[in-house]
């Protein structure tokens, strides 16, 4: 099929399930997840039309979608068929969608059969498959070219957070996190429409004046201008939210999620902190089980924040004009880029990571990568002094010890919310600007996890603010291994 009408589709697709009926799930995210033919996925997206308006099973006699053998179940799998059904009810309701998702599901069919859960739960693998490259002391990193994605490699993020001080003085957290995945697809498939890459994006807003974590997740295969990651600079988007590297070095960020919206620039006060061997970071007791890894911090915020709704606050209808909501902030920001295709130790079921900006300019990096049992399996910990003077901390001179834990009302995992970091001589205390802060991304990236804004503490004086995040609290991160 000629190139064109792969792109008018996948195109469509996207736009018509998203503006026409408002569902925010990507229909190209569904369709990466099998490989059949057009009667197929014809029948998937007439499924998935009926997914939208719940339509309940009391119509014709259904017929099955099989999914390829070997691949893992999907969003149309109940759990190994997808029944599609007629009901009038979608006409009614929507009577523009039907016609074009059938049309649609008639030309689409060079589709891919990697699911998303499948490539999102694979880049913590202990082992580098020859597809992707491989992480090695010799290379360097260079800047700015290394700001850009880095597609031969499988996993790769861009993460940001920060703290945001409103007019009135009320604190607020942030977190935004791009993230670029391969696949493994096969790089001779001339589709348009195959799976190679996928990009994922996580927003939050920690706001104690609603007492939890408003948060948001988006995924869809890269392409079609809808997603993509850009090599040589940052420049990586997701539908309507975007981070943008600009020449001076800012970035530009936008998040118009559900609830809230985050619209920033993130201005350089200092130059990059290249962690571990010029950006060469040791993950785990094997020399593979590493990744390229540099910080920004002391990044100086501005912008505005529509701030999410706060229980007793707007009606419904009021809520729905943001300008109302919408608040100017400055702040400081920390921004972490990483990328690897072996990271974890095969034993490992988390980690523990701070990254901290210090009152005095000074910034710190900590983290531990944990056996179920709480024992390290790796750690790591880099100051560096206002003056730009840089000690590093091995891992027998890191280590985190739980204070305090806060169990989720969701899920019932427990959380090491407030906590004690050593490095070296060094003791910081970490409290958490409130409890629950707790982000399921089980729709993305297939992990639930705690990602706070922290005050840093030694003795009684606050010295600075910072991001705590913990992993494999909830269930063990997956790895390729598993």
């Amino acid at each position: 099929m000629r190139a064109g009408r792969h792109e008018w589709c996948g195109k469509w697709c996207h736009k018509l399930c998203r503006h026409w009926c408002g569902w925010q799930k990507p229909l190209l995210q569904n369709l990466a997840t099998q490989r059949g033919t057009a009667r197929e996925i014809c029948a998937a997206l007439y499924a998935s039309a009926m997914q939208i308006v719940q339509i309940p099973d009391t119509s014709l006699p259904a017929k099955r979608v099989r999914p390829t053998p070997g691949s893992r179940a999907t969003p149309f799998d109940e759990p190994s068929s997808v029944r599609v059904r007629k009901s009038s009810r979608l006409f009614s309701w929507c009577p523009r969608l039907l016609p074009r998702l059938l049309f649609l599901g008639v030309i689409c069919i060079g589709v891919g059969s990697t699911s998303p859960s499948s490539a999102a739960g694979d880049d913590l693998s202990t082992t580098t498959p020859s597809t992707f490259a491989a992480v090695t002391p010799d290379h360097p990193i260079v800047l700015p070219q290394d700001t850009g994605a880095h597609p031969a490699f499988r996993t790769e993020w861009w993460y940001a957070t920060g703290w945001l001080n409103t007019p009135d003085n009320q604190p607020l957290g942030f977190q935004i996190t791009f993230f670029r995945t391969a696949t493994g697809h096969d790089a001779t498939d001339p589709s348009a429409f195959a799976p190679a890459q996928l990009i994922i994006a996580h927003a939050a807003v920690s706001d104690p004046a609603i007492g939890h974590l408003a948060h948001d997740q988006r995924i869809a295969r890269q392409g079609f201008g809808l997603a993509y990651a850009k090599p040589a600079n940052t420049d990586v988007k997701l539908d309507a939210w975007k981070m943008i590297r600009a020449a001076d070095g800012h970035y530009d960020v936008t998040i118009d999620a559900r609830g809230f919206s985050l619209h920033l620039v993130l201005a350089p006060t200092q130059a990059p902190l290249v962690q571990g061997e010029r950006g060469y970071s040791r993950k785990g007791p094997r020399p593979e089980q590493a990744s390229y890894y540099y910080s920004e911090p002391q990044l100086r915020v501005t912008g505005s924040v529509v701030r999410p709704i706060t229980p007793g606050g707007p009606s419904k209808s009021a809520s729905k004009n943001a300008s109302k909501r919408e608040t100017t902030v400055t702040g400081t920001a920390w921004l972490d880029h990483e990328w690897s295709s072996t990271l974890l130790d095969a034993d490992a079921v988390g980690w523990d990571w701070l990254g901290a900006n210090l009152k005095d300019g000074s910034a710190l990096m900590a983290f531990k990568v944990r056996r179920r049992d709480g024992r390290a399996i790796w750690a790591h910990a880099t100051l560096r002094q206002s003056d730009g003077q840089i000690t590093n901390f091995s891992p027998d001179q890191v280590d985190f010890t739980a204070n305090r834990t806060w169990r989720s009302p969701r899920t019932g995992a427990s959380y090491p919310v407030s906590m004690t970091l050593r490095t070296g001589a060094l003791t910081w205390q970490l409290d958490p600007l409130m409890d629950d802060q707790e982000l399921d991304s089980r729709e993305s990236a297939g992990a639930v996890y705690w990602e706070g804004a922290v005050r840093v503490k030694r003795g009684p004086a606050e010295v600075g603010r910072a991001y705590l995040e913990l992993t494999g609290y909830a269930d063990a991160l997956r790895t390729g291994g598993q």
